[in-house]
């Protein structure tokens, strides 16, 4: 499994339901990484998304315990960690994309994080953990360090030990 997200300095990911900061160049490359595979969110994740439904292009799976949920564009809504994992038993291509929950819960089970650094600090309300403090994780690839709107960041992935 795998996870993908964009952290500044201090792991922050999120602040009262938004991304940091609008960086293009990161958006694509979630695109094109998460394109044609299965996304896992939490249900706030998925009503922060533009429509307040599914990502097109992927197998969009909301993970919640409101069995009651359904959106346009979830195709699966799991009730718990253990449905969750019969529901992708055999996918190789899965990503987790959020939020803050849900990539606690299932840090445990991915095996590569995709990264992008960003290289400042905003007002945040959700965090990730800093994989620069886990020993089970090393950085495998890093990409150049580019710029968007005045905003420094690259593209790393992490991958477990």
């Amino acid at each position: 499994m795998n996870l993908i997200l964009a952290a500044d300095e201090n792991w922050a990911i999120g602040n009262k339901g938004n991304l940091l900061c609008h960086l293009s160049g990161d958006l694509k490359y979630f695109k094109k990484t998460t394109t044609g595979h299965t996304v896992i969110m939490g249900r706030t994740t998925l009503e922060s998304l533009p429509g307040k439904k599914g990502l097109p292009g992927r197998k969009n799976i909301v993970l919640t315990t409101n069995k009651d949920f359904s959106a346009e564009g979830v195709d699966v809504v799991c009730g718990s960690i253990e449905e969750l994992m019969e529901t992708v038993s055999g996918d190789e291509d899965v990503f987790v994309i959020g939020g803050a929950k849900v990539y606690r819960q299932l840090l445990p089970f991915c095996d590569t994080c995709y990264i992008t650094k960003i290289y400042d600090k905003f007002p945040a309300d959700a965090y990730f953990v800093n994989l620069d403090e886990r020993d089970e994780f090393k950085v495998t690839w890093e990409d150049e360090i580019m710029e968007d709107n005045g905003i420094r960041y690259r593209f790393m992935k992490y991958e477990r030990k």
